[in-house]
């Protein structure tokens, strides 16, 4: 995805109205986008500058802009849950994703976890079970960081369950029903030092995970729970949301040591 510069043919682009509700397209030479409020022509788009405001046929004005890694999440084809935004970012923090990095990584899902670890530069193999979710992972990174990225995602319709067929691994980030079954495999793969990440939406699943990462001489564990909150604030009207992103799921993490 191009990160500066007029926007092109190509490039996906997010749409929000003046209602702030968004849209995601793909910019296509003499493409319209079709809405209850309108259609706008992507020949107004193309060549436009980010933060240009239009209008569509029936008066709606949008303002264009180029999606941030949480707004293509939020908006992305999905054929499995999504780990989301909030989780996201402590995930890449918590797994300490570096450029260069040996990533393995099982319950690829829609892709949001990979969209992730790559843009940060990690190189990933990937197991998914499910060939549709495997199509859509790759469909969806593709998508957003181009396919140059897919240089680095080596995706395999596998079970983490059966084990890992890679060595040297610098880290292991799973979103498994059970990911205690992979952790005998994963103290194989890593390296010395090398860390495990688990997202789990249970308590009972993170309880019977941290038994199973003793057992294999991981140290340091240790689970957390991001909650969100956000704030409306116009004029002197400042308070918290009525609503908040609350519980999503446990990241767990763990560092494999020397037995």
């Amino acid at each position: 995805m191009t990160a500066r510069g007029p926007l092109q043919v190509g490039e996906m682009v997010l749409l929000i109205d003046r209602k702030k509700r968004r849209y995601l397209i793909d910019l296509v030479s003499g493409g319209e986008f079709h809405t209850h409020s309108g259609v706008l022509s992507h020949d107004e788009l193309i060549g436009a500058d980010e933060g240009t405001h239009l209008r569509s046929s029936r008066g709606m004005g949008f303002v264009a802009l180029r999606p941030t890694i949480t707004d293509f999440v939020l908006k992305m084809p999905r054929g499995a849950q999504v780990i989301y935004p909030k989780d996201l970012g402590p995930l890449l923090i918590l797994a300490d994703i570096f450029p260069g990095a040996r990533v393995f990584e099982s319950g690829l899902g829609s892709g949001a976890a990979s969209t992730a670890m790559l843009r940060a530069g990690a190189t990933i193999v990937g197991y998914e079970i499910r060939e549709d979710f495997l199509t859509k992972a790759i469909n969806n990174v593709s998508r957003f960081l181009g396919t140059e990225a897919l240089e680095r995602y080596h995706t395999h319709h596998q079970d983490a369950y059966e084990g890992i067929a890679v060595q040297d691994l610098d880290r292991v980030v799973l979103d498994l029903p059970e990911p205690w079954q992979v952790v005998p495999h994963a103290a194989r793969a890593l390296r010395l030092g090398g860390i495990f990440v688990a997202y789990t939406p249970s308590i009972m699943q993170v309880s019977h995970l941290h038994k199973s990462l003793e057992d294999e001489h991981f140290g340091v564990a240790q689970t957390i729970e991001v909650l969100n909150r956000g704030w409306h604030v116009v004029d002197r009207a400042v308070r918290p949301d009525h609503r908040m992103v609350a519980h999503t799921g446990f990241l767990t993490s763990a560092r494999l040591f020397g037995e």
